[in-house]
């Protein structure tokens, strides 16, 4: 075990103005991290639904688009002036990942080097710089520009998850990783809530530049804060109570000087590319509805921008929900040794592949009406919200010395859907209607069906052999008893 420094005396009579412990603390600065991150880059999604020239649709049947939401064909939702084909339209939308891969490796081997903090921070500071000077590269009015600058935000948030894995793994107990890491995944949801909902108020009241202010605002806030209240690792915490930093330094194996990275070990692990194929999958399924579903709610069922912003944003209201409770449910499980980790993951992570693929199909059948069409999203994403307790804890369970590389690699290769996806919707939807949505919804659940299933096949959730930093996948032989 590593030598435990000594807390300065400052710190400890400071740390009695913390009711909550800093674990928690910490978990919840990483979700409103991943919230933050998830505004700035959703917004837009919203926002070029105002930007682009409005279709003049004149046909209305069930094949082309539903009746504009309010009735008045001419003011259910103005257009812009920009020009820009629904290809182009999803090439933009999905630049941002080509930047977000660049980082994850990077910012995975970082963060196992020298901690979490500083790798998260930056990164979401640089974000909310870029954030502030989107509106200068829409008015220029040039689509390349534009892309440069959503690549540069994905440079920054590339290193994101990658960081919080490490500090989860410095931070989490085995016995608490489910609801905290649950708690701080949940920022996906709920900033894809926010920034969907608040999106579609201020464009709704104020001019679509506010978009990009406000959020990058809120983010340099986060920045702050975070860099005031959070730290690394318990023993270089100075303010943690006593009690916790105990605590945590006896349940969680702390920070020693680590091998090099045992690539040849990782990259052949079976369980391993079972994990980033099922990621790969997942996340199709997901940029899918976080990039698309607000254009689909505008041009196929046509609610107005202030409704197009609430409905795109209640399924993950539910998602939240699903991924929280997953998270108490799946520790409570292994905690009372009802189920090993590899089970309760499989199946967490089944729930959230097939129950998303059945009902985004169904809503694309269910024509126009809006109640129902906006409950089978909200179910899909909802059974969704599971993943965040399965399949995206088991970096986490497979090298918690190595927790940020791995997550690096599955979250890096997969975000490359985060480009093709929306790139690939706006081919297959030309024109932007319902028959056209509905082979786009077939697809993804043919890809998230045959990911999950690999991954129910070859997936672990126990510790791996390359852990300690051996570039060998051979399990060790136990010492007689």
């Amino acid at each position: 075990m590593a030598d435990r420094p000594p807390q300065p005396e400052w710190g400890i009579k400071f740390s009695k103005f913390f009711i909550i412990p800093q674990r928690v603390i910490l978990a919840i600065m990483g979700f409103l991290a991943i919230v933050n991150a998830y505004t700035m880059r959703i917004c837009l999604s919203q926002v070029i639904t105002v930007l682009v020239v409005k279709k003049n649709i004149t046909n209305h049947a069930e094949a082309a688009v539903c009746e504009p939401e309010d009735g008045d064909k001419a003011t259910s939702r103005p257009g812009g002036d920009f020009e820009w084909s629904e290809s182009l339209q999803g090439l933009i939308l999905g630049s941002f990942y080509i930047g977000y891969v660049v980082t994850h490796v990077p910012g995975g081997m970082l963060a196992d080097k020298f901690g979490g903090k500083w790798v998260l921070s930056l990164g979401i500071l640089m974000t909310a710089f870029f954030s502030f000077l989107t509106p200068i590269c829409i008015k220029l009015g040039a689509a390349p520009a534009l892309i440069t600058l959503r690549v540069l935000m994905g440079v920054g948030e590339g290193t994101t998850f990658p960081a919080l894995s490490v500090l989860l793994s410095a931070w989490a107990p085995a016995t608490e990783r489910g609801k905290l890491g649950a708690l701080v995944m949940g920022g996906c949801q709920m900033g894809s809530i926010a920034g969907n909902l608040f999106s579609g108020l201020i464009l709704d009241r104020y001019d679509w530049p506010w978009v990009f202010y406000i959020f990058g605002a809120v983010a340099v806030l986060w920045f702050i804060l975070f860099t005031l209240l959070c730290f690394s690792y318990p023993h270089s915490h100075p303010f943690i109570k006593p009690k916790e930093r105990e605590f945590l330094m006896n349940e969680i194996p702390q920070p020693k000087e680590k091998p090099p990275v045992p690539w040849k070990a990782i990259l052949t692990n079976v369980p391993m590319w079972s994990l980033i194929i099922c990621q790969i999958g997942h996340d199709w399924g997901f940029f899918v509805m976080v990039t698309d579903l607000p254009k689909y709610m505008a041009n196929v069922m046509r609610f107005s921008i202030k409704s197009n912003g609430f409905y795109s944003s209640l399924p993950y209201v539910v998602m939240w929900i699903v991924a929280l409770s997953s998270g108490f449910a799946a520790d409570a499980i292994i905690k009372n040794g009802c189920m090993s980790t590899t089970n309760i993951r499989k199946i967490l992570t089944g729930i959230a592949a097939f129950g998303p693929g059945i009902f985004i199909v169904a809503a694309s059948y269910a024509g126009c009406n809006r109640p129902l069409v906006v409950g089978l999203f909200t179910i899909a994403m909802g059974t969704m919200g599971s993943y965040y307790a399965g399949m995206k804890l088991t970096p986490l369970d497979m090298s918690p010395n190595y927790a940020g590389t791995l997550m690096a690699m599955t979250n890096g290769i997969a975000a490359i859907c985060g480009f093709v996806a929306p790139y690939v919707v706006g081919v297959m939807t030309p024109n932007a209607n319902m028959t056209e949505w509905r082979v786009v919804f077939w697809l993804s659940c043919g890809i998230l069906f045959a990911t999950v299933i690999v991954y129910l096949i070859w997936a672990s959730g126990e510790v791996q052999p390359f852990d300690d930093g051996t570039n060998s996948n051979k399990k060790k032989e136990q010492p007689p008893k």
